[in-house]
């Protein structure tokens, strides 16, 4: 078996550098309002300006989620969504689309499937990786190892909380990018971005991340221009969620088409 040894994710990011910009990453909830329309969803991310797309793994507890995206998993889980089906959506994705697609989750269902299994299925089905919020890198052995055998990509967070020995180790053992989280608590569109973000990228550069990506909070593109400015990427889930819900996939590739003008993007 061949493996893909260069990281997709941070291949997407630099082809954004390379252009100019900072890269643009979007969340959309697995499952959500069924199946098919993430995929076409996805897809629309991709044609309509983002470099990246999260898929999230709806979870039954999601302690960093906010109002919008727990009902959102709530509604994907009651219609029968399983963590299979998870990777029905990556391929899907990446059969259409150059993009880089990324799986987020909580720990517990990728155990529940098996490490080694679970990053074995990712990489059958075109996926960069895995971005893992309540995994730490002091508990991942399991997983460092599964995702240097697949080629995937580990993004681990970190926070204004992040200690500098702990930046340090995080920094070190990921993989594509590290996930900067601008504000304590839990996801949703706000009206301003936290002016923590800069000091958690910059903390982040300092510890020798070559790429720094910050989410939580960004749904506008004068948000996404003012995190451009310092970031390596810029990360947007409850707004592209609320679109969805509220006007399909034409809103969501809409949405995405006025965020992508605020990375530099012409």
């Amino acid at each position: 078996m061949s493996i893909q040894t260069t990281s997709k994710s941070a291949a997407a990011i630099d082809r954004a550098r390379d252009a100019g910009r900072a890269a643009l990453i979007g969340y959309l909830p697995a499952g959500f309002p069924d199946v098919q329309t993430t995929i076409d969803a996805g897809v629309a991310l991709a044609e309509n300006g983002m470099d990246l797309i999260e898929i999230g793994i709806p979870y039954s507890d999601p302690v960093m989620d906010g109002t919008v995206i727990q009902e959102a998993t709530v509604q994907a889980l009651r219609n029968g969504f399983t963590v299979e089906k998870v990777f029905d959506i990556v391929k899907g994705i990446t059969e259409r689309t150059d993009a880089a697609v990324l799986v987020m989750t909580y720990w517990n269902p990728v155990m529940q499937l098996g490490v080694r299994e679970f990053a074995r299925r990712l990489h059958e089905a075109g996926g960069a990786g895995l971005i893992t919020p309540d995994l730490i890198p002091d508990e991942a052995g399991e997983w460092m190892a599964a995702s240097e055998e697949f080629g995937l990509d580990r993004v681990f967070l970190v926070a204004p909380s992040t200690s500098d020995e702990r930046m340090e180790r995080t920094v070190a053992a990921s993989r594509g990018f590290v996930y900067a989280v601008s504000i304590m608590g839990v996801t949703g569109a706000r009206t301003a971005v936290s002016s923590a973000a800069r000091d958690v990228v910059d903390a982040a550069h300092g510890a020798g991340a070559e790429r720094a990506c910050v989410g939580l909070g960004v749904s506008t593109a004068d948000q996404v221009r003012e995190i451009a400015a310092y970031a390596d990427g810029v990360i947007v889930g409850t707004a592209l969620v609320s679109a969805l819900r509220d006007g399909g996939v034409t809103a969501v590739a809409e949405l995405t088409k006025d965020l992508s003008s605020g990375t530099g993007k012409s």
